[in-house]
């Protein structure tokens, strides 16, 4: 029942970093790819229906984790206290940029709200990145399984470590590339005429920018932790996902390149999604490996509520997740199309 929970977990990771992974990508490139105030505008229309109930997936998550692995929970929450508290702002900062935007007709006023959503998009991309980059690596957990991470140390990646080193610094900007990539396939498919064109260009720059440092980090991770290395070539799966991952980041760029948006968004969605379990698949079963001694990891099995608990749960968590995708499958379908600049949004 705990791998059950471990996999509808990792569900509700996935679904967020697809969805609001374009919501943050359209951020990053706000002030570079619209270069008009009726541009910008579009990006934020492109959005606004939606940003806020992606965020729902996240919340989900954060719910699912109190209740399913409540050791996990504690325990990260505890020791990432600091950067918890800066992705809680900065998250904030990202929903204000967004809504007061336009409460002030003003040539001060809008400009500094463009500045606030761009900023908190590019450092929660990166910051998420950092955060995967710390669960890959492990913390460092002492003798009683407790750990408390410092913003850094000595950039270390070994012993000590803390929440920013060479390592995970690698993988944020690799996550920053990923999402920004993301975001401008979304603002392809979302817009037309020339901001449609300078998306679809970003994109394809992106693109190389990602594949280079897909392959660095790559090698800094199974340099890192080689638990992955070694889990990778154990399991039948082991080439598997990421072949499947590579294929979709080729499949971005050539949809991309055909003019297929909405083929070029769905297989960057894919390449996410193929990344993001590749890198569970490759930790399991540790929930959050240990930087200091292997064998203090905590593990699945340790992480998870009583199997009775997770049985009640399951039977609650079906009939919510119902309404969610029903939900998702209206807001998507009713604001489906390019964005237009009138009451509606879109047409």
């Amino acid at each position: 029942m705990a791998t059950v929970w471990f996999w509808l977990v990792l569900i509700m990771i996935l679904m967020y970093v697809v969805l609001d992974g374009f919501d943050l990508g359209a951020g990053i490139l706000h002030l570079f790819v619209a270069r008009t105030e009726a541009e910008r505008r579009t990006i934020m229309h492109s959005i606004g229906p939606v940003w806020h109930g992606n965020q729902v997936w996240l919340l989900a998550a954060g719910g699912t984790l109190f209740f399913a692995f409540p050791v996990l929970f504690a325990t990260a929450f505890s020791g990432f206290y600091l950067p918890l508290m800066m992705v809680l702002w900065l998250l904030i900062g990202r929903a204000l940029g967004i809504e007061c935007r336009d409460q002030i007709n003003s040539p001060a006023w809008t400009p500094l709200w463009d500045v606030v959503f761009a900023v908190s998009s590019a450092l929660l991309a990166l910051f998420f990145g950092v955060a995967l980059g710390n669960v890959v690596r492990g913390v460092p957990f002492d003798a009683r399984g407790r750990f408390f991470a410092p913003l850094w140390t000595d950039f270390s990646s070994y012993g000590a470590t803390g929440i920013l080193d060479w390592y995970t610094l690698a993988v944020g900007v690799a996550a920053f590339a990923v999402l920004a990539m993301h975001g401008a396939l979304w603002i392809t498919l979302k817009t037309d005429e020339g901001l449609q064109a300078r998306a679809r260009r970003t994109a394809l720059r992106l693109w190389w920018a990602v594949m280079g440092l897909m392959a660095l980090v790559t090698l800094a991770t199974f340099h890192v932790q080689p638990h992955v290395w070694e889990r990778l070539r154990a399991a039948p799966w082991g080439a598997v996902l990421p072949l499947l991952a590579v294929s979709a980041l080729g499949l971005a760029r050539w949809f991309c390149l055909k003019r297929c948006d909405v083929l070029a968004f769905l297989a960057s969605a894919g390449f996410l999604g193929a990344m993001l379990v590749t890198v569970a698949c490759s930790v399991f079963p540790y929930v959050l490996p240990a930087s200091t001694d292997p064998a203090l990891g905590l593990t699945l099995e340790h992480a998870a509520a009583e199997p009775y608990a997770l049985q009640v749960g399951l039977a609650w968590w079906i009939p919510g997740m119902v309404l969610v995708t029903v939900y998702f499958f209206f807001v998507y379908r009713r604001f489906a199309g390019k964005v237009r600049l009138d009451e509606e949004g879109h047409y």
